[in-house]
């Protein structure tokens, strides 16, 4: 939801609640009839975002089926035959839906991640697949720390940061340091170290015993020297290769103890949207 519908829900339902106060002169009454015209301002704000949205997709698709379409009759005109224009017409259209599935993510449209948790996101659509656990912009009681991507699998607890550099950089480890091009990044390291740890305390009170979560930066953009590097107790990992990492874990855990880590996950880290 943009700042703009935001705007508009606040001032109807301010205008609402003004106009049901004067025609009443109880307090009381004011109240209810204030939130009853609010709870109405905000059913009413989020259909019309919501038809915004879908209107916009359907839109968008009517569009590249009419492009799909004019491939292929272009194609079919050339070569003289309609079958190669249809087969050129759904190859278009495979390919924006593929396209479309990339971009899409689960969190909401007016929260929309960044361009490298999406990718992440991706990829741990397969891993999902395969029984793993995924909770996606998860929060750090009493602190403003976000664990971009926590999972867990057979494999063990996995919190992952994901991030976008500058490709033109060179990134390097020197004495423990990691440095992006003059840059350091040891602040982020630390970082993602912290939520991990704070993760890893709050999920063994929940479950009774001690979790390990073993924390990384998923770092997309430049070519690192390595796959997977520990630096300072995060493992700094290609974004290319978070699925590889993942399947490194020594841990070996059940389906009961993966869905109760989870399910204590869920609990004690809040949902960022």
């Amino acid at each position: 939801m943009d700042r703009t519908t935001l705007s508009s829900v606040d001032s109807a339902t301010s205008v609402n609640g003004a106009a049901q106060q004067s025609r009443s002169g109880s307090p009381f009454s004011t109240v209810r009839t204030t939130g009853s015209s609010g709870d109405r301002g905000d059913r009413t704000a989020s259909r019309a975002t919501y038809g915004a949205l879908t209107s916009a997709s359907g839109r968008r698709w009517v569009l590249r089926g009419g492009v799909a379409a004019a491939v292929g009759a272009l194609g079919g005109l050339l070569a003289q035959d309609w079958r190669t224009g249809a087969t050129l017409a759904a190859a278009v259209l495979i390919a924006f839906i593929v396209y479309s599935s990339r971009r899409h993510s689960e969190v909401p449209r007016w929260r929309r991640p960044s361009a490298a948790q999406r990718r992440t996101e991706a990829q741990l659509r397969v891993m999902r697949r395969l029984g793993y656990r995924v909770l996606h912009a998860r929060g750090i009681p009493g602190g403003n720390g976000q664990i971009d991507h926590f999972i867990v699998g057979r494999r063990g607890a996995f919190a992952i940061d994901s991030e976008s550099w500058d490709k033109r950089l060179p990134v390097r480890n020197k004495l423990e340091k990691l440095y992006h091009g003059k840059f350091s990044k040891n602040e982020r390291i630390d970082e993602a170290l912290e939520e991990a740890r704070s993760a890893e305390q709050l999920i063994s009170e929940q479950v009774g015993r001690e979790i390990n979560v073993r924390p990384s930066l998923a770092v997309y953009g430049p070519t690192l020297p390595w796959d997977s590097h520990n630096l300072r107790g995060v493992d700094v990992i290609s974004g290319t290769k978070v699925r590889k990492w993942l399947r490194s874990g020594n841990a070996r855990l059940s389906d009961d103890e993966i869905a109760e880590i989870a399910e204590a996950a869920r609990r004690v880290l809040p949902a960022r949207y």
